[in-house]
């Protein structure tokens, strides 16, 4: 009968128990930093989780607590500056009367309505959210949706054949999201140029440009400084707007009184009299 080495089994074991023992700190750190993490977050959004967890009439399981308490936050943070709206046909049909505030504590003065999509496409919901967004007496501006692959003049003399802007009106909107599949980059700008300069030349106003953070940054910043920016960025831990953006998109996922579905919000950097200036004459 064979005898058992009691020291090879003795190292085992301590080898064992000491390729253990780092994978369990490392579980510790792990476990105590995301702890830290949520517990700082919720210090962070203390008053706005208060808010919804305790006061909120219609909280329900749907309710993201953490990004609307975020959103919360940041319209807290920009106090005197204008809160609006951007819509499309993704909101169905809207009850205009009812769209006033949110969390009936900010009032919305604002809407950029989606007008035309490509060179061929109109918004189904566009008539009846531009003279929605007019009756309820809430500054209203158009939006198109660029195709980069789409011959730009064709785009441009569909936006302006749909859109008659209006004294009071907000200069028009050339949203670019997308990069080209069948051009370069540089024809896709021949194309961003060529639009805006025929839409400005119908207008007599020059068109803001939409875009998301990382598109600006990348692709449009320099070679478009001549021109304002509406902005997208959800990021939670962007809480104000940044001074080189007109405009800014801070969530997709907002609910407001009369529309069914989430909506986007955003903020004006300026007040109400700074907006007003900048509208048609």
């Amino acid at each position: 009968m064979k005898r058992k080495n009691t020291r090879t089994t003795y190292s085992r074991k301590v080898k064992k128990k000491n390729s253990i023992l780092p994978a369990q700190l490392i579980r510790y750190f792990v476990f105590g930093f995301l702890l830290f993490v949520v517990l700082s977050l919720g210090y962070h959004y203390r008053s706005s989780f208060a808010y919804y967890l305790g006061f909120k009439s219609h909280f329900n399981k749907e309710t993201n607590v953490f990004s609307e308490a975020r959103n919360l936050k940041v319209m807290e943070k920009s106090e005197g500056k204008v809160i609006g709206l951007d819509v499309s046909e993704y909101q169905g049909k809207i009850r205009w009367s009812y769209v006033d505030t949110i969390e009936e504590k900010y009032p919305l003065h604002y809407v950029f309505v989606r007008a035309t999509v490509g060179k061929d496409r109109v918004d189904h919901q566009f008539k009846r959210n531009w003279l929605g967004a007019k009756e309820n007496k809430m500054i209203r501006g158009a939006y198109h949706y660029y195709r980069p692959n789409e011959n730009s003049l064709e785009q441009a003399e569909l936006f302006i054949k749909t859109v008659k802007l209006k004294k009071g009106d907000l200069p028009p909107v050339l949203d670019i999201e997308k990069l080209p599949k069948e051009q370069s980059l540089e024809r896709l700008k021949i194309g961003l140029r060529r639009w805006l300069k025929a839409v400005e030349l119908h207008y007599g106003v020059r068109p803001i440009i939409y875009t998301g953070e990382k598109y600006y940054d990348d692709f449009l910043k320099e070679e478009f400084s001549d021109y304002l920016f509406w902005i997208a960025n959800y990021n939670f831990y962007r809480e104000e707007i940044q001074d080189d953006w007109l405009f800014w998109q801070f969530t997709e996922k907002a609910k407001v009184p009369g529309i069914d579905y989430k909506v986007d919000v955003n903020i004006y950097n300026g007040d109400l009299q700074q907006l007003q200036y900048i509208t048609v004459e």
